[in-house]
């Protein structure tokens, strides 16, 4: 097959150190670059960093400046890769987060067919005022009209643009590592395998970490909570986690070493997910690739990947149910970890490599619909309120959840996967 030039634009780059859309970025972006093809990954610059590779696992890495202002950061340097785009062009580009929408016309306009990879709701994130939810509907609504191919990592997020917008998405989910890591630093921390509940999580309200310190500190567990993760923008909300916790609950900060995290992922009695609105998340697949028991978020997104292998949980007070559960039935509690393990299967890196790969192709071969969705919200939607609680959303049939990839209007291709 000829090799292809693919740009990924949008995300904070490679070496992935800080959320989902990083995560895939490294994963396809790397096997994309072992199949033969030039893969350009824009990286933003941060003060101080003088770690600047030309290139990564393959990959060419250009690295740019971005605004240091949270609702200025993603925009503003995803509109400097674009501006070298420009310059550089590449058969097809890959932009991650709806937000970075109004830059769509100018990567069309210079015949670069683009795909956006649309993030779960961001606009529900308490962390953005008003005006920007605001923006992030009218993102979408963008994203929508100016994108040749959405990009959707969960039937959820899919769902969601199909009914708001009749918009259809190629869905590309994310993969589960198989991890088996040993237990030698465990020791550093002062943990034993199965001695500790566990929670990796960005302190953000919309991952429901108070919720769970809170749950966690009314049971009557006997196992610690170790809490991994830190805000980079809300002290107010940090403080208010760590009011709720009590002498069992130990904060430690960001865990960066990877072989650590993933001991504690695998070493954890269980894992307590608290995520919401972001569709499927890395942090969960991870956990279930390491094979441990899960107490999720009650959204539609966390049962899509765990079905009947999680507990789960909407308020404080579910949570000290489920764990003090978990702790009084260890085989239940065994059982649903192997369970787990035997889900993550399901969700293969070299499999959605393959659907990135064909969605560059399609891309470049114009193999898609040339009139796209208007982008305006049904008439049932246009009255939600920016500041609404997350959706429910309907669960697929069991058997539409395998990854899977469709371009739109009429080519299909489903990879096989195990079940």
């Amino acid at each position: 097959m000829d090799a292809l030039s693919i740009a990924m634009i949008g995300t904070r780059g490679v070496p992935a150190r800080y959320g989902g859309f990083e995560t895939a970025v490294e994963e396809v972006g790397k096997r994309l670059a072992d199949r033969g093809h030039r893969v350009v990954v824009y990286c933003r610059t941060t003060p101080g960093d003088e770690a600047r590779p030309e290139t990564y696992l393959g990959m060419e890495l250009v690295h740019l400046p971005a605004a240091r202002k949270r609702s200025l950061e993603t925009l503003s340097h995803s509109a400097l890769s674009v501006g070298h785009l420009l310059r550089h062009r590449t058969d097809a580009a890959f932009v991650f987060n709806a937000a970075n929408a109004p830059l769509l016309p100018a990567v069309r306009a210079m015949g670069v067919p683009v795909a956006t990879h649309v993030d779960g709701l961001e606009w529900k994130r308490a962390k953005w005022g008003k005006a920007g939810r605001r923006y992030y509907r009218m993102a979408e609504s963008l994203a929508v009209r100016w994108s040749d191919v959405l990009i959707a990592d969960a039937q959820g997020i899919a769902d969601y643009y199909r009914s708001e917008f009749d918009a259809p998405t190629s869905l590309l989910t994310y993969g589960a590592p198989l991890i088996a890591p040993g237990e030698d630093r465990l020791a550093e921390l002062g943990l034993d395998s199965r001695g500790y509940h566990l929670v990796v999580a960005r302190f953000e309200p919309e991952n429901h970490v108070d919720v769970i310190v809170d749950g966690y500190r009314r049971s009557g567990a006997t196992l610690p909570l170790v809490v991994v993760g830190s805000a980079p923008y809300s002290d107010a909300y940090t403080a208010r986690v760590h009011e709720l916790a009590d002498d069992r609950v130990r904060f430690l900060g960001g865990v960066w070493d990877q072989t650590q995290l993933d001991q504690l992922y695998a070493h954890s009695y269980s894992y307590l997910h608290g995520h919401s609105v972001g569709g499927t998340n890395p942090s969960l697949l991870r956990a279930i690739g390491a094979g441990t028991a899960v107490i999720a978020y009650d959204v539609d997104f966390n049962r899509e990947v765990l079905r009947d292998a999680g507990r789960y949980f909407s308020s404080a007070d579910e949570v000290r149910g489920a764990v003090e559960a978990a702790e009084a039935d260890p085989v239940r509690t065994a059982a649903a970890a192997a369970r787990s393990r035997q889900l993550a299967t399901r969700y293969d890196w070299d499999v959605v490599a393959v659907g990135y790969e064909e969605l560059a192709r399609c891309l470049a071969e114009r193999r898609f619909s040339p009139v796209r969705p208007s982008g305006r919200r049904s008439p049932a939607r246009e009255q939600s309120a920016p500041d609404e609680s997350p959706l429910q959303l309907a669960l697929p049939s069991q058997q539409d959840r395998s990854p899977q990839f469709l371009v739109r209007p009429t080519h299909a291709w489903t990879p096989k996967v195990p079940q």
